[in-house]
């Protein structure tokens, strides 16, 4: 599993870097809709397991109808209209009722468990904010700078990955007290307390080292701030729903590392949360 895992990350690690920074914007959302509609394959899993696939018809259907609204070339030149920012902030409030669920697990989930249409919702809540998030990071200056949003987007991924490290190893360290333990079990509040502090220094030295002295750098910091805390809750959400549907992971087109969902389950919270609280903070 570890050799498998580690060939995945040096295949995976590559690619990602390219798709971020070198691709034309163009192809960078066309990177982004395989991924958007991978995910909704392995979200299928939740809501019918036996036909995953066929949740990609309405998910590909709304996500071609926002498509339709914002052709993505136009993010280039304008800004976001008013019915995405609305969209971003519907998938904030979504993690909210999702914290929710969480909190009371398994009586949170008695009202949906049964109900497909409830779960599908729940799967374009998370994964349609999520695809319009990664679009306004990546074209954020774009005529400025092509690769400024790419750095912007990185810095999201960046943040949550030192999330994840700093919680695990501040958990094999100092854990002591379960954080969810009826949703995953491993996860501690110690854990927690140690990536949102690997985190915050991280979002401090990029405000005040690699920002212009005219930005917002406690914008920057309280945005990472939310968009670390909705990481964690993301993670949480799957594992909730993966436990729910009671399979080990969403897929298994990465060797070692399960689905597309699973690795992308952290950013699903993260880049909306902190887009729009950097939108508003600003």
């Amino acid at each position: 599993m570890l050799k498998q895992r580690l060939l995945t990350a040096l295949i995976l690690i590559p690619l990602a870097v390219g798709w971020m920074f070198f691709l034309p914007f163009d192809y960078f959302t066309v990177g982004a809709v395989l991924i958007y509609l991978l995910a909704s394959r392995e979200w299928g899993r939740f809501v019918w397991p036996a036909r995953p696939s066929l949740l990609m018809l309405p998910m590909a259907a709304m996500l071609s109808v926002s498509l339709y609204l914002l052709p993505t070339a136009q993010l280039l030149h304008v800004a976001p209209p008013a019915w995405l920012l609305g969209l971003l902030a519907i998938g904030a409030l979504w993690w909210c009722g999702a914290l929710m669920m969480v909190v009371r697990y398994p009586r949170g989930t008695l009202w949906w468990r049964q109900h497909a249409l409830f779960k599908a919702v729940f799967g374009l809540l998370t994964l349609l904010p999520f695809f319009w998030a990664m679009l306004l990071l990546r074209s954020y200056h774009y005529e400025q700078n092509a690769l400024f949003g790419g750095w912007a987007l990185f810095f999201v991924m960046l943040l949550v990955w030192c999330a994840d490290s700093g919680a695990y190893f501040c958990g094999r360290a100092f854990g002591r007290h379960k954080l969810m333990p009826a949703v995953s079990p491993k996860k501690t509040v110690e854990g927690l307390l140690g990536g949102l502090v690997l985190s915050a220094i991280v979002a401090a030295v990029t405000a005040f080292s690699f920002l212009p002295a005219e930005a917002n750098q406690l914008a920057l910091i309280i945005s990472a701030i939310m968009a670390v805390l909705a990481s964690v809750l993301g993670d949480l959400a799957e594992s909730l729903f993966k436990r729910e549907a009671g399979i080990k992971d969403s897929g298994s087109l990465l060797p070692g590392h399960g689905g597309v969902l699973d690795r992308i389950d952290s950013l699903t919270a993260a880049l909306p949360v902190f887009v729009i609280c950097y939108l508003l903070l600003n």
